[in-house]
C-alpha cells in the first residue's frame, strides 16, 4: 500500500480527519476526537499503528510475523504496528485500519455513533 493509498483509506471513514499533534511528520487520523490510525507517511517501511482486540492482535502477530507487532509506544495490548508497504496483501491491510476505526466507533458514545449511522 502506497503512503497516499493509506491516507486515503484512513480519510474515507465517516467524520474521519488527519491531525498532526505530535510533529509535522506525524498523521494522527482521528474520529470524534478518538485515534484509530497513527502513522509518519514519508517512513520507509511504512507502518502504522492501528487498535486491535487482545485477541486478535496475538493471532495477527503470530500469522503474520515480522510485519505485525505490538504497537510501537502504545498500549501494546490494544495496538499493533502494522507494515503497510511490505509482505502484507493491500486488502488486509484496508481490514486491519477498517477494524480499527470499527473499534473507537464502537467505544464513543451510542448519540454519537447514531450520528455516524453506526449503532
Amino acid at each position: 500500500m502506497t503512503p497516499q493509498a493509506l491516507r486515503t483509506l484512513c480519510l474515507s471513514f465517516n467524520a474521519a480527519v488527519e491531525e498532526f499533534p505530535f510533529s509535522p511528520e506525524i498523521s494522527v487520523f482521528k474520529v470524534l476526537g478518538k485515534m484509530f490510525a497513527l502513522t509518519s507517511l514519508e517512513a520507509r517501511p511504512l507502518k502504522v499503528n492501528l487498535k486491535c482486540d487482545p485477541e486478535d492482535a496475538v493471532r495477527l502477530r503470530g500469522e503474520h510475523e515480522g510485519l505485525i507487532v505490538p504497537g510501537w509506544h502504545m498500549n501494546k495490548r490494544h495496538w499493533n504496528t502494522v507494515t503497510a508497504d511490505g509482505g502484507l496483501p493491500d486488502h488486509v491491510v484496508r481490514e486491519l485500519v477498517e477494524d480499527s476505526y470499527d473499534l473507537v466507533v464502537a467505544g464513543l458514545p451510542r448519540a454519537e455513533r447514531l450520528r455516524l449511522d453506526r449503532p
